[in-house]
């Protein structure tokens, strides 16, 4: 297929010159192309070792941390308890777009390796904390690492398997997410009711250790050619700058809003409006000006690849809300300890891998992703409505039974949601749109904590019992850390703020009903497209066999690397 058409879909291909019709013998027929056979050998596999467990620790460290928060605020004594995960969020989606761009420049294994390092630093910073604070400056340590790991496994994925094939593989990656949210609220509590908390960070340690040595041995993909210097050049740093700046601009007005000031506050109105107001103008910016733009215009310009974003958002947003706040529902309304209430969260984390396996073969065998996406996302919409029921009486039997339907609509969409993304978009632009699809990602993971925390907090505000609030000077945040305590208050006052609880987290499950409802009306933009069966040319695993020629072109001093790759010959 010429390199022209990659990525096309079949509406696109220009009709055929009539003229030819006249010449062609009349016994050629147009077939539909056929996948492509690839040939996996061990080396493969070990790469794809790494991808799943690269995936695995930044789940883990997502989700570990929920069920010991509590825990973990009271012993620092701090009251931004939302930094805690909004610190990691927002420095892994800062990170993310670079990363994109880096992966382009200087390649995968580079910047793989650079990332676990960073992510194993942060981890110990954590580990080491002795105030909230410190704390927070550590969870963004790890969150840069986390943004280059979480762009990189799907990037390299994407260099090794068409999407035709990645279904499948699609539901294998979201069995180690599974895996790692499910047992993670489980370790977190576990260790925060022992009082060892630290070891939620120390952990990763080893585990980065063991993810290094695999990257460094079997992660041999090819690399851009090019010297150093004209690499740095290539680096979109006013792109990067703006994005960071106004993420963090927006970060920091959804998390103060409501809280420590009024929503109407001048600080919280600035912030938001300065904030969004750049990531206009990052847009603009990288549609107009941009010479190595880290979101190039074309992966905005199909609406099909606009719905997958949106998509993305809302199914995160829904995803990351119930992972934080669902351990709060069992210890505060249920008395449950750090411990039991990760167990009881086992009916959303395992309902996830098995529908994601079983998504990603449907696509793979129908070449059809709409139907799936639609059933998910009804799925959700029911299952969260059903939340809203729960009260301080509910039995756990139904509280546990109730997450499961959400959490097959959760990963039916986490499988599927790739297709509509990078259906419309030529082969060549897979890393920049799973560069900006982990963009969305993170961003919704930062909305999910912050707006969940801020619905929670102004909720309690209204509903805590007033003689209680007011021991709390510093704000009804601080209020967070009682949850541990909850057991030890007298009655009548501790049925009264469970009931508190319960209802004040009734808000934040209607906010997610109607997220889950966005999600499917902008699953209508989509459109039923060819999948892809060809990948990348230019990236996959180096062979002895092959040898890389690197063409520069010299016009207007740019200089923009072009691979070619020639067979030797077997006498040689």
């Amino acid at each position: 297929m010429p390199a022209s058409l990659v990525g096309a879909t079949t509406s696109r291909f220009p009709p055929l010159n009539p003229f030819l019709w006249a010449v062609l013998p009349q016994t050629i027929t147009m077939e539909p192309e056929k996948p492509t056979q690839v040939r996996r050998d061990w080396r493969f596999w070990m790469i794809f070792a790494c991808v799943m467990l690269s995936q695995f620790i930044t789940a883990l460290e997502l989700s570990v941390v929920s069920t010991a928060l509590p825990t973990i605020v009271n012993t620092l004594h701090g009251a931004q308890f939302v930094w805690i995960g909004s610190a990691y969020t927002l420095c892994s989606t800062a990170f993310v777009p670079l990363s994109g761009s880096l992966a382009e420049i200087f390649g995968r294994k580079l910047l793989m390796s650079g990332s676990i390092v960073i992510f194993a630093i942060g981890s110990a910073l954590c580990g080491a904390a002795t105030s909230l604070n410190f704390l927070i400056a550590g969870r963004a340590v790890q969150g840069l690492g986390a943004g280059g790991l979480a762009s990189l496994c799907h990037i390299i994925l994407s260099d090794l398997v068409p999407l035709e094939e990645r279904g499948v593989f699609n539901g294998l990656i979201a069995i180690s997410y599974t895996i790692a949210n499910g047992i993670g609220p489980v370790v977190g509590g576990s260790l925060a009711q022992k009082g060892q908390w630290r070891w939620i960070f120390y952990l990763n340690i080893p585990i980065c250790g063991v993810t290094l040595a695999l990257v460094s041995l079997f992660l041999n993909l090819r690399t851009p050619p090019g010297s150093f210097a004209a690499k740095i050049k290539k680096i979109d740093f006013i792109g990067n700058i703006l994005v960071v700046a106004s993420t963090t601009s927006v970060m920091i007005g959804l998390t103060w809003g409501g809280v420590q000031y009024p929503w109407s506050s001048p600080r919280i109105l600035t912030s938001l409006i300065l904030g969004c107001i750049g990531l206009v103008a990052f847009l603009v910016y990288e549609f107009t000006v941009a010479s190595n733009p880290i979101v190039p215009r074309g992966l905005l310009s199909t609406r099909t690849s606009l719905s997958g974003f949106i998509q993305t958002s809302m199914l995160f947003i829904v995803l990351i809300c119930l992972l934080y706040y669902m351990p709060v529902y069992f210890q505060a309304c249920m008395d449950a300890s750090p411990i039991a209430s990760g167990v009881d969260i086992f009916g959303l984390a395992f309902s996830v891998a098995p529908s994601a396996l079983l998504v990603g073969l449907s696509i793979a065998k129908s070449r059809q992703y709409r139907p799936q996406i639609w059933v998910s996302w009804s799925l959700v919409i029911i299952g969260t409505g059903l939340f809203t029921t729960l009260t301080v009486n509910s039995s756990r039997a139904k509280a546990i039974g109730f997450q499961i339907i959400p959490g097959m609509g959760l990963g039916m969409m986490t499988a599927a949601v790739f297709f509509p993304i990078l259906a419309p978009l030529p082969v060549e632009s897979n890393a920049h749109a799973i560069a900006l699809y982990t963009f969305f990602r993170n961003f919704s993971n930062i909305i999910a904590v912050t707006v969940g925390g801020t619905v929670l907090q102004n909720e309690l505000a209204k509903r805590l019992p007033a003689d209680f609030s007011l021991q709390f000077p510093q704000g009804v945040a601080i209020a967070y850390s009682i949850i541990p305590l909850i057991r030890t208050l007298p009655e009548p006052l501790r049925h009264q703020i469970r009931v508190a609880f319960a209802e004040s987290l009734r808000g934040v499950w209607l906010v997610l009903v109607g997220v889950a409802g966005g999600g499917l009306v902008a699953s209508l933009m989509m459109e039923g497209l060819r999948l892809h069966t060809e990948v990348d040319g230019k990236w996959g695993i180096e062979d002895a066999k092959v040898a890389t020629v690197a063409l520069e072109d010299q016009e207007m001093g740019d200089v923009e690397g072009r691979t070619k790759t020639h067979r030797l010959e077997s006498s040689q």
